[in-house]
């Protein structure tokens, strides 16, 4: 009999020890999303309309974005196409960024003030953003493409 508690003290000892080590290896997981998960050249890709006088009028853009893991970005190229009129925004383009350990943030381009909402994967291999300025829908995906 006392052979018997004995293992199944073991076994509960053991089975509590892997239980937390795995909580805590999930909630390590959880948290890896920061400034610094950003970090070189990214692909974004998106389709949308701007809102102009209460009409929807459609745009795309697709444009290579250098995160610099700091917080700070560039834009070495982009191409736009706003309601059918093909716009190419002068490279050297930046920005600032923001991520919480959620793997939420922001992003605005800077000087034109638009702003957007990111959605990351803990990795931040891939992630999306949503346009937030107003008088916009605007959604794509952001693709890392080098280190």
């Amino acid at each position: 009999m006392k052979k018997l508690i004995t293992k199944q003290v073991i076994l509960a000892v053991a089975m509590a020890f892997i239980g937390v080590t795995g909580i805590a290896q999930a909630n390590d997981d959880d948290k890896k999303c920061s400034v610094a998960a950003l970090r070189g050249l990214y692909l974004f890709a998106a389709t949308g309309y701007n809102i102009v006088g209460g009409v929807a009028q459609p745009k795309a853009i697709v444009e290579s974005i250098d995160f610099e893991g700091n917080g700070t970005l560039t834009v070495p190229a982009a191409t736009a196409s706003l309601n059918g009129v093909i716009v190419h925004p002068p490279a050297g383009g930046t920005g600032t960024y923001a991520v919480t350990p959620d793997c939420t943030g922001t992003l605005t381009f800077i000087p034109s003030g638009l702003t957007f909402d990111l959605f990351l994967a803990p990795k931040s291999e891939d992630f999306f953003m949503i346009q937030t300025t107003p008088g916009t829908v605007l959604q794509g995906t952001v693709v890392k493409v080098s280190r």
